[in-house]
């Protein structure tokens, strides 16, 4: 597993734990599976939340810079994809979060 990212100078103000889970998050996805690379992003995300951990938002385009270095370019346009509506999109309930959960797993 190339660990080049830990030299990342951003990671010095991220929290220990955080940084932790991130390493975690970051060998478990070497080990998934190229072209499957989303579900187990999405796995990860919810695991996080499960575990009552919350990354702002510079902290979460970090940690989706890192995990999706080494997706195909096909995994990448995803991920590019839900960046791009979660900017659009500022949910305002849980209702709306959850319908937007099942429609981003429809388009994988």
């Amino acid at each position: 597993m190339d660990n080049s990212w830990k030299q990342d100078p951003r990671l010095k103000a991220m929290n220990k734990d955080k940084l932790a889970m991130l390493t975690e998050f970051a060998e478990r996805i070497e080990h998934s599976d190229k072209n499957n690379m989303m579900e187990a992003f999405m796995a990860i995300n919810m695991e996080a939340r499960q575990k009552g951990v919350q990354f702002n938002d510079r902290e979460t385009d970090l940690l989706v810079n890192i995990l999706s270095s080494r997706m195909p370019p096909s995994e990448k346009k995803k991920i590019d994809l839900l960046k791009m509506l979660s900017k659009k999109m500022k949910l305002k309930d849980y209702q709306q979060q959850k319908k937007f959960r099942k429609e981003i797993m429809m388009l994988m």
